[in-house]
This record gives C-alpha cells, sequence and structure tokens, in this order.
C-alpha cells in the first residue's frame, strides 16, 4: 500500500530538524519517530497520532478522527485523522503538537 509522500513531506517540514527524530517504514505507510518513540504517520492518506490513553476521547471527538484498528483490535491511544481534515499546515501542526504533549512524557528508547 503505497501512502501520501505529499503528507509525509508536510509532516517532515512540520517538525524541522531534529537530532532525534527518525523514520521508518510500517504498516505501510511512514512513521516519525523521536527519541525512539513513534509520534505520528502517514497510512494511504491518513495520518496517524499518538495521543495517548487520557486523551484519546478529546482526540476522537474532532473532526476527521476515528479510531486506529489496523487488525481488528483498536490500539488504545491512537488515532487516524482523514486527510482531508489535515489539509491546512494550521490543522497538520495542531494534530502534530497533540501527538508531542504525549510522546514528550516517554521515555527515550
Amino acid at each position: 500500500m503505497a501512502f501520501d509522500e505529499g503528507l509525509a513531506h508536510r509532516i517532515r517540514e512540520q517538525l524541522g530538524p531534529r537530532p532525534d527524530l527518525t523514520e521508518r517504514k510500517m504498516f505501510g505507510g511512514i512513521g516519525f519517530m523521536t527519541s525512539g518513540n513513534m509520534l505520528v504517520g502517514v497510512i494511504a492518506g491518513d495520518l496517524i497520532c499518538r495521543v495517548g490513553p487520557q486523551a484519546t476521547h478529546d482526540a476522537l471527538a474532532q473532526p476527521g478522527a476515528r479510531v486506529f484498528d489496523m487488525t481488528g483490535r483498536p490500539m488504545s491511544g491512537w488515532v487516524v485523522v482523514a486527510g482531508d481534515a489535515v489539509a491546512q499546515d494550521a490543522d497538520l501542526a495542531a494534530w502534530i503538537a497533540r501527538s508531542e504533549r504525549f510522546v514528550e512524557t516517554l521515555p527515550p528508547k
């Protein structure tokens, strides 16, 4: 499955150069990791965000968000955001910031 290279490029621009940022192909898409922890990713044309278990309910109430479920078992603390819901840079930045708030609480791997 191909992923939206344009969305991946926009994420790279939003994240900027960081010494702890890595990219990894996964889930048929691409994931962006900071300090070894998954932050956000792109699957097909959608954004996946790691928001943490406590923020999942609020994240799912946002436009375009849905449960991240690739295997029939929803992944706790993760959401998928439809590509059209992050078409504007400000919306993409808000979702990345939401993910950063949670991932910054995790120890480096």
